[in-house]
């Protein structure tokens, strides 16, 4: 923002003079109330780089007017920085001492008394027509609530212009573009001594001034600079170009005011883009907590609106549709409840001075939390703070108390040398009576603030003095250890980054160019930066590498400026207004100008650049994408306004386009994408974090240009209007209602009955969820649902379409009233419909769903109907329904249970009884009334006994259908292709239904197992909440299980014997009672006792399997012991067993596969790569199995 060698101190004097018309709270007493104030002087007038914004800092100097004090009341001067953050976002700093001086206009103080005495009247009116009903309104005019009486009245309320002296607020301001803080209020603090010592300072006050502004040369990177105050010497310093970027804000504060806890919950709504509003009495603690915030997200930069005090007069700033971090200064007395704010769906809301937060509902945690609050708190109480916060910091920032104290003025100790710090150690080093009082607490479990008693800095050099106070040096410390957790923990995050750059690229080609010409982010770079930073500034603070010329005699015309003890005098403006003409550096500007945009063309040298410009480079470039981002403070015109708006619609489009571009890169997966299909799934965590920032842009979008707020949710509240709308028009007529498909036909003429699509319907699901209780929440159930159902965009369609409550909600200007943007935001929102979204289902787990089953038999080969008493137990991955019985002649059901999440398996059974107990189920169909979420669960097979397998039960896999067009989901219900169904693609026995078989080879066979290992090993391999149903890998259609059937069918003698089919069980159960009754041959003892062992554990487990209380068939038993030797890693234990034993020959053909013993050696191999994971079965694949 500056030439290197000049520093623009721009000096204000905010003598703030009153007009006598008083703002709004006219029922607050005069002196409470606030008038307007307006900028007395600043000098320069103006440069011609960095205009002065008159209304911008008269308002952040005196955020709420002017206001008066008499004798009586606290008097304290208050400091306060601001900040201005300009269109194309540069900043500039403000540091402002606001102190009272007496009023000597006679005029003034009588007009004071007028208002006294007219607010008394009308005071005393209320107080006669009604003792009880105005006693709220004087509450807050007075300091007890309790007043009865006109007397009391008056006593606490009054101005009497012969007894009381009236004071008015005045501020000296000083505007930077850089943050040095410290400097900056040593400077003020000095200044203001100056004026209200009993001695005239030793130079008129021009000279310190003018020397501030035109001698001060701002110090190079890397370097320190002492320059005069008016008593003492002061110094600022500055990082280099590899150190953390200039934070001169003490970080403690921010720790102590918000606490760790709640701290890290603001910096990660800070990270997610929220809208964060901080609440504070005091403008020093909002600034102080909004600059801590933003300093700690170093290597990133808050890119939104930022205004850390929003005066009064800007409280509109609030219905910005774009994330914001503002902070407001609370009234005394105001309670959270009353503060009307315009949106509350995605805020942040921070209470610095009650120690208290807010956040929005649904709110994710940040990466490794507890990890990270310990790394922090480790560093905390090395500098003796409290985690926990404490809010009463003895050495806040915003008291000056001890400034009022003439004797300070002389304290030769009171400067910047600590003078008294060796002898106070010496005194208390041996204390006894603080050590015992120090056990005396912890004992007793009280805490109390940590006293630590630490040595000079200085004692090993006593030759070197600390040219900054001790207490300074330990925030500086503190700053950098702090930053330095937070942006390792960056670095961790970005250790993998390219895991998550996303370039914009038209193939991968040129996205491979473009990803050489990238500048990547340097790992390493950035900890050497932490490295070196901590050193640098000590040393910095122990050697002064510049030194500014003394403040001088100007010259001046005698006379005027007289030093008068109190006031701050009139300044002459004609010497402050030019700088020395030897020493004018403003002239040398626009050639070092140039010299920057040189420097900036060479990509190599960009890099080497100092913070402070790169931060500005930085700052020039997104102000070329980003058209408004920092709405103007003092330009209030319509036809402003009525540009922001169209800029605030224009972002809001922009962002909901890279919002849902986001979410389906994210869901698909970036080479996916490029493939044209989308396999790759994202953690639960990032999906959930995608999802509520969509429900927050879409809370943005309609609470843009509302007519009136009700309730804190905007959508909700347009989205009940609606409802009520339209429920009104059913009663009369039939409402339009979107129909889904007709119906699901199968063969037998067995349908699933329509699911109706309706937006009201929906609704009315959300409605009777007990367990939302905001209007908040409500709106992202619905949210989530629609986009569940694939109907967001079509909802949201239905709502608008309904232009008359529209028109009386919105504004003209409103996003929802501007028709071409608002199609090509539902155009968005439609392409999400192209990937299966979970986030309803997967949030709301404890919610109670209605489900709809159907059993479609294969009526050609068998009853339609069975005379037995069929049952059905639905699994999903959060429960099941438990066993129930299917109403006899039924095949439809409907049930209620809670959330199964999505299914995975049916077992499905009838007790056999009647005549017409054989039954051949061909699938079974199961929806989700409120998502709709349909699954298959194929089946091909029969259940009864003397039939098939001789199964009463069977396990059925589930697969989501994909919600198609009307044939299609009539196809998907006729029966299924032999080789789709999970259960018939491996029934090479079954030649009663299968006819001719293609039997596969062996080479098939193998690559088929290898397939089926490897899905289980990158299941592993996955992150825990991207993995998907093991069931699948393990029983479906390409699973484990059908892999390992191929390999005990090839070769297999079937044929049938007396018209029965032998199957693979009937092997198992001939090996088992081979092995319980002959004793086995090793070559060696402890071969032996290893073969005797896996034996004795085989026939353990068939036999649990056979004796367990259900009706499986043979091929199911077969899957259950499948199952449990690959969760107990049995199997490569077994295959030999079974492969040697004699019952092989009889049963298998020369050529089997598991007579060739080198086959059965590689799939040992194969089998044995399972054996390091953790395999959890699910409960309805073994129930009453105990092995």
């Amino acid at each position: 923002h500056l030439c290197p060698g000049q520093l623009s101190w721009k000096a204000h004097c905010c003598d703030v003079i009153f007009s006598l018309v008083a703002g709004e709270n006219f029922d607050q007493s005069p002196l409470r109330r606030t008038f307007k104030s307006k900028v007395l002087a600043h000098y320069p007038q103006n440069i011609e780089w960095n205009p002065f914004d008159q209304d911008a800092v008269n308002m952040l100097c005196m955020p709420k007017g002017l206001s008066f004090r008499t004798q009586a009341d606290n008097r304290d001067p208050q400091l306060h920085s601001f900040i201005i953050t300009r269109e194309d976002g540069s900043r500039t700093y403000g540091f402002v001492l606001t102190f009272y001086e007496e009023v000597t206009s006679k005029q003034i103080c009588t007009a004071m008394q007028t208002l006294y005495q007219m607010h008394n009247a009308e005071q005393y009116s209320s107080v006669c027509a009604s003792s009880s009903c105005s006693m709220d309104s004087l509450a807050s005019s007075i300091d007890e609530g309790d007043a009865t009486s006109l007397a009391k009245l008056q006593r606490y309320n009054s101005y009497d212009i012969s007894r009381d002296t009236l004071y008015v607020s005045k501020c000296i301001c000083l505007i930077t573009p850089l943050p040095f803080m410290q400097a900056c209020k040593k400077f003020l603090v000095q200044l203001y001594k100056a004026v209200t010592s009993q001695q005239p300072p030793p130079l008129p006050l021009e000279s310190y001034i003018h020397n501030i502004l035109y001698e001060v040369p701002l110090p190079p990177p890397g370097r320190s600079l002492k320059f005069y105050g008016v008593y003492e010497p002061i110094i600022c310093q500055r990082p280099g170009p590899n150190e953390l970027p200039l934070s001169d804000y003490p970080l403690r504060e921010v720790f102590e005011l918000l606490g760790l806890e709640n701290l890290v919950q603001v910096f990660t709504c800070v990270l997610l883009e929220m809208q964060i509003l901080l609440y504070s009495q005091d403008y020093q603690r909002l600034m102080t907590v909004a600059e801590g915030i933003t300093t700690l997200l170093f290597p990133f930069q808050w890119q939104h609106v930022y205004v850390p005090i929003l005066p009064a007069s800007l409280l509109h700033f609030l219905d910005a549709p774009v994330p914001y971090l503002m902070g407001l200064q609370s009234k005394e007395g105001t309670d959270r409840s009353k503060l009307e704010l315009p949106q509350e769906a995605n805020l942040c809301f921070v209470d610095i001075d009650n120690h208290f937060i807010e956040l929005p509902e649904e709110f994710p945690q940040f990466p490794n939390k507890l990890e990270f609050i310990q790394e922090i708190s480790e560093v905390l109480l090395q500098f003796g703070i409290p985690p926990e916060g404490n809010l009463h910091c003895s050495d806040s920032a915003t008291k000056l108390k001890n400034l009022v104290l003439s004797d300070l003025v002389n304290d030769k100790k009171n400067g910047n040398i600590p003078g008294n710090a060796l002898n106070m150690y010496e005194l208390l080093k041996g204390n006894e009576t603080i050590a015992r009082l120090q056990a005396l607490a912890k004992r007793t479990g009280v805490t109390m603030e940590k006293m630590t008693i630490t040595a000079p800095l200085v004692e090993k050099e006593k030759d070197v003095k600390l040219q900054c106070e001790e207490v300074e040096l330990r925030d500086y410390k503190l700053n950098v250890q702090l930053r330095e957790v937070f942006a390792n923990r960056f670095t961790q995050m970005f250790a993998d980054y390219e895991a998550f750059v996303i370039q914009a690229a038209p193939d991968l080609e040129s996205w491979l160019t473009n990803r050489e010409q990238m500048q990547n982010f340097d790992k390493v770079k950035i900890a050497v930066y932490l490295f070196f930073h901590l050193k640098s500034i000590e040393q910095r603070l122990m050697k002064i590498d510049h030194t500014a010329i003394h403040p001088h005699l100007l010259d001046m015309k005698i006379g005027q400026g007289k030093y008068e003890q109190g006031f701050f005098p009139k300044l002459q403006s004609d010497v402050l207004a030019t700088g020395p003409t030897n020493n004018n550096r403003w002239a040398s500007r626009s050639a070092t100008t140039q010299r920057r945009k040189d420097r900036l063309r060479q990509h190599s040298e960009h890099i080497g650049l100092d913070n402070d410009l790169r931060e500005k480079y930085m700052q020039e470039a997104r102000s070329l994408g980003k058209n408004l981002r920092q709405p103007k403070l003092s330009d209030l015109s319509p036809a402003v306004i009525a540009q922001t708006n169209s800029k605030f619609v224009e972002g809001l489009l922009k962002e909901c386009r890279m919002k849902t571009k986001r979410m389906l890169v994210e869901k698909m997966g970036h080479e996916a994408v490029e493939l044209g299909h989308g396999e790759a799934n994202i953690t639960g965590l990032e999906e959930n974090t995608l999802i509520a920032s969509l429900c927050d842009l879409l809370e943005r979008i309609w609470s843009h240009g509302l007519q009136v707020k009700q309730g804190k949710s905007a959508l909700w509240s347009h989205l009940l209007q609606y409802q009520e709308r339209e429920e009104k028009q059913e009663h009369s007529a039939e409402s339009p209602v979107a129909v889904g498909p007709e119906r699901r036909k199968s063969d037998t003429g067995i349908t699933l009955p329509t699911l109706r699509v309706s937006l009201i319907q929906d609704m009315r699901h959300v409605q009777n969820m007990s367990e939302i209780k905001t209007d908040v929440g409500r709106a992202r159930a619905w949210i989530r649902l629609s986009l569940e159902k694939k109907l967001l965009s079509q909802h949201l369609k239905q709502l608008l379409s309904n232009q008359p409550l529209a028109k009386k909600l919105y504004k003209r200007y409103a996003f929802l009233r501007c028709e071409e943007e608002r199609e090509q935001f539902l155009y968005h929102l439609l392409s999400l419909n192209a990937v299966d979204y979970f986030c309803f289902t997967s949030v709301f787990t404890t919610i109670v769903i209605p489900y709809r089953s159907v059993i479609i038999p294969i009526k050609k080969l068998s009853n339609a109907i069975t005379t037995s008493n069929p049952w059905i137990c639905v699994s999903g991955e959060l429960g099941d329904t438990g066993v129930m019985q299917i109403p006899k002649n039924l095949l439809e059901m409907t049930f209620e249970c809670q959330n199964l999440g999505k299914l995975t398996t049916v077992q499905i059974g009838h007790d056999n009884s009647g005549l017409l107990a054989k039954w051949l189920v061909d699938c079974v169909m199961v929806r989700n009334e409120i998502t709709g979420h349909t699954y298959k669960f194929p089946c091909g097979r029969w259940l009864g006994k003397g039939v098939d397998d001789g199964s009463l039960e069977r396990i059925l896999i589930g697969e989501l259908v994909s919600s198609t067009s009307d044939e299609e989901l009539g196809k998907q219900c006729r029966t299924p292709p032999q080789q789709k169904s999970p259960t018939t693609a491996r029934r090479l026995s079954i030649t009663s239904l299968t006819g001719k078989n293609t039997k596969p080879n062996a080479g098939q066979i193998q690559e088929g197992i290898g397939e089926a290992v490897n899905n289980i090993v990158k299941h592993f391999h996955k992150p825990e909440k991207e993995r998907g149903s093991l069931t699948i890998l393990l029983c479906g259609e390409n699973g484990l299980v059908a892999a390992l059937e191929q390999v005990f069918h090839h070769g297999f003698k079937s044929a049938r014997i007396f018209h029965k089919n032998v199957f693979i069980w009937d092997f198992i159960e001939k090996a088992v009672a081979y092995f319980e009754t002959s004793d086995q041959i090793g070559d060696n003892e402890e071969a032996l006792l290893l073969q005797r062992s896996s034996c004795k554990t085989f026939c353990h487990y068939v036999n649990a399997i056979n004796t367990a209380p259900r009706n499986i068939g043979k091929d199911g038993k077969f899957q259950i012991l499948v199952c449990l030797g690959t969760r107990d890693h049995l199997l490569p234990q077994w295959i030999p067993l079974l492969a040697e034993c004699p019952p092989i020959t009889r049963m298998y053909e020369e050529n089997a596969l598991l007579r060739d013993r080198m086959t059965v050696n590689s799939l040992i191999r194969v089998l044995q790569t399972l054996q390091d994971f953790n395999i959890v079965l699910e409960g309805s694949l073994i129930k009453g199995v105990d092995v």
